[in-house]
């Protein structure tokens, strides 16, 4: 048979005749097998049309219908098959790149190492991978979309042996800055502690410590709009429950599983976020971000400013609160890991800088400051000391014990 002119088939290293003939002989293999074992030509043919070549060159007449193959087993006979099971598996979802995966019944693996190994063969190529670009080829053409081997936006993987498709989506990726006005908010969902998140008496069944967090308020919009499944939130750094976040915010990024759809109006999200905050949070400079600026936030290390009200024991000097705060700038102090998160965090000592401290104001015991320190600085144990855990510390340099009244963060700089 003569093959359509429009390919061109280019002989490389050609296999013994002889060993072709042998395997032939010995397996009933149809052309798109025949051509998948012996892949020594040059692209341009389909695999059916390599082992058609193939038979003709080395003169074996027997042509193997695909449902009577030995190694597919009729398998290639239904690409179209599973081309329409994967298109009805994404009919629901948003995305722009795609790929194909497949799992192959182990007896078909089974056959065609048998039969690779018996041929010879070095240029062979997987029956799971004439699949996958076969389908995807077909795909790309059916849903104008782009097949991506990198990072695909998803990836349809088929159970050939039950007719089964199962996602992998990529999650979706936004960046933002929260400010947070009330007290008593954690920046992350709080599972109970006695019964770990699955509901009991002590936690009214909510399975949670608090009512909410700064990432159930972000969350629940986001989800909504995107239809994923679930989040992650991953903020640089976080805040004490009882402190406030203020000035830009903080920054963040909301990772979105499984999501069914990409494209979002961010404005329209960030005003609904807001609203249903209800002065409690606030979000800005929503954009689109990924993986790789998670991994950058959270390995950022912002200088913070807080401003800090605290309360001592005794009468604030103020001319001797103002030179403990000259002492304290420029000055590294070593903090170990303090008492109230030793049941979280190693037991390390820190080194951390303090870069600047003033006085805002004094009134009797109480006393307000603004300080800017190096990222990871425990601030409540710098005022108090816990317990000589954190060394210098404003109690001690003041010979007058101290503790925060009230933190707010007021800036995060460097971003």
């Amino acid at each position: 048979m003569t093959l359509d002119i429009r390919h061109t088939i280019i002989m490389t290293t050609i296999p013994d005749h002889n060993q072709i003939k042998r395997t032939l002989n010995q397996y009933r293999l149809c052309d798109a097998c025949i051509g998948r074992v012996f892949k020594y030509m040059e692209k341009g043919v389909t695999n059916r049309e390599r082992g058609e070549h193939i038979r003709s060159t080395v003169k074996h007449t027997v042509k193997v219908e695909t449902s009577d193959c030995w190694l597919c087993e009729g398998l290639l006979d239904e690409i179209n098959h599973f081309t329409d099971i994967v298109q009805a598996s994404l009919k629901n979802h948003e995305f722009h790149t795609f790929l194909i995966g497949s799992k192959i019944d182990e007896d078909i693996v089974k056959k065609e190492k048998e039969t690779i190994d018996f041929s010879g063969s070095t240029g062979s190529e997987p029956i799971k991978m004439e699949m996958n670009r076969e389908i995807g080829k077909i795909l790309e053409q059916k849903l104008g979309k782009i097949v991506n081997f990198e990072i695909p936006d998803i990836t349809a993987v088929i159970d050939t042996s039950f007719d089964v498709v199962s996602l992998q989506i990529k999650s979706l990726y936004i960046y933002g800055r929260y400010k947070k006005f009330e007290r008593g908010i954690p920046q992350t969902r709080w599972p109970c502690r006695i019964c770990r998140g699955k509901g009991c008496r002590a936690c009214q069944y909510t399975g949670k410590m608090y009512e909410t967090s700064v990432e159930e308020l972000i969350a629940k919009q986001t989800l909504e709009h995107t239809k994923g499944t679930e989040e992650a939130f991953h903020g640089s750094g976080r805040e004490d429950i009882d402190a406030r976040m203020l000035g830009t915010g903080r920054p963040f990024v909301l990772e979105v599983k499984n999501p069914k759809i990409r494209t979002i109006d961010l404005a329209v999200l960030n005003q609904q976020v807001n609203t249903m905050g209800n002065e409690r949070i606030e979000v800005s400079n929503l954009r689109f971000s990924d993986a790789a600026e998670v991994a950058r936030i959270k390995n950022a290390e912002f200088r913070k400013i807080y401003e800090v009200v605290l309360e001592a024991e005794k009468p604030l000097d103020e001319e001797k609160l103002k030179k403990v705060a000259l002492t304290l700038q420029g000055t590294t102090i070593q903090q170990f890991t303090p008492t109230r998160v030793a049941h979280r965090r190693a037991n390390l000592v820190r080194e951390r800088k303090i870069y600047s401290c003033s006085i805002d104001s004094v009134e009797g015991t109480i006393a307000r400051l603004t300080i800017e320190t190096e990222s990871g600085t425990y601030v409540k144990e710098l005022v108090s000391g816990d317990n000589g855990n954190t060394q210098p510390n404003i109690s001690e340099l003041l010979n007058n014990p101290c503790k925060v009244k009230d933190l707010d963060v007021i800036a995060i700089k460097g971003e």
